[in-house]
This record gives C-alpha cells, structure tokens and sequence, in this order.
C-alpha cells in the first residue's frame, strides 16, 4: 500500500489507477460529510462528485503540511457549502429576539436512535435549518464563523440554530417523524 504522499504525488502525474486508490480511500468518509448537508442520497453523492472535481482541481496546490484528509475534509465541506448557497436563493434574515427559548433534548429519546435515524431525522429539517445545525454542532464553528461563510448575519445564525433545535425537539419528542421516508 502507498502512503498518502506518493498517493498525491501519483494523482498529481495521472499514474494508472492512483484516482481510483484516491476514491477508494477517501470517498467513504468524504460522503459522511455530504450525507449530513444533501437532502437526500441523490444530493450528497452530486457533492461527493462535485467535491472529488474540486480536490483533483487543486490537489497540485496541497503542500504536505498538516493533515491531507483534514484538507480532503474542508474542500468537501466547502464544496457541500457552495452547492447550497448555488441551490437556495436566500436565508431569511430573523431577529433573534423574535425566537423563543430553546429547550434541552431529552436524553433518553436521543439515547433510543441510532445514528442513521439520527442523521434521518436531521436531514429532514429545512435546508438552511439543516445547515445551521452541522456547521455548528457538527462541525464545532461559532456563529461569527457561520455567518462569513453562508454570507448571513450572526443572529440569522443563531435564529436557525434556535429552530434547528426547537424543530428536532418537536419531531423527536412527538414522534412524528417516519424513519423509512426520512422526513416528518
């Protein structure tokens, strides 16, 4: 098995079978990313694809400093980003203080799902609710960050957020939500 620097360094010269080892490595965790921000299957393997077309575009420019799959990460996050921002034509900019308060989830109704239902009940959330939520939760940015990356104000951020959470509260807590389908 090659390492990841002579992967590169293969790709980068079109070796035969050097994309296909890329993939074969790669795309399976490439694709968690994209399966929390597509709508549905269809979707998060139209960013996979888009995603691959961006890091074989600038895989010549990766310098082997820090992590390539934390690189391979962020170009497929970006990727997934800019397919929504291509795909929504706006957020709706809300006051945060028009929100109400956000509860905390029960334990024990999390505790009860696996993390397929999990990310089922996640995706059908509304896509700039869905989106909100990964970046912050999933991902670990802050609203600031948020907002300069989806070109929103910081309380629109926070407004989404507070919905993600109240409108996973809702589904989760009542039930109403058919796993099989996906959505509520």
């Amino acid at each position: 098995m090659i390492d990841e620097k002579q992967l590169v360094e293969y790709c980068i010269s079109n070796k035969d079978g050097a994309l296909d080892e890329l993939y074969r490595r790669y795309a399976p965790k490439l694709f968690g990313i994209c399966i929390r921000y597509g709508k549905n299957q269809q979707e998060a393997e139209d960013i996979l694809h888009d995603g691959f077309i961006r890091i074989l575009k600038y895989l010549k420019e990766f310098r082997h400093e820090g992590s390539f799959e934390g690189w391979l990460r962020r170009i497929m996050l970006n990727t997934a980003i800019n397919y929504y921002k291509k795909n929504t034509k706006y957020f709706a900019d809300v006051d945060i203080g028009n929100v109400g308060d956000s509860d905390v989830f029960n334990n024990s109704v999390l505790d009860a799902l696996s993390l397929n239902e999990l990310l089922d009940v996640i995706k059908s959330l509304p896509d700039g609710y869905r989106l909100v939520f990964n970046l912050y939760v999933v991902e670990g940015y802050k609203h600031k960050e948020i907002a300069e990356i989806l070109g929103i104000s910081e309380s629109t951020s926070k407004s989404q957020l507070m919905k993600a959470r109240k409108a996973l509260k809702k589904i989760l807590l009542n039930g109403n939500f058919d796993l099989s389908l996906g959505k509520s």
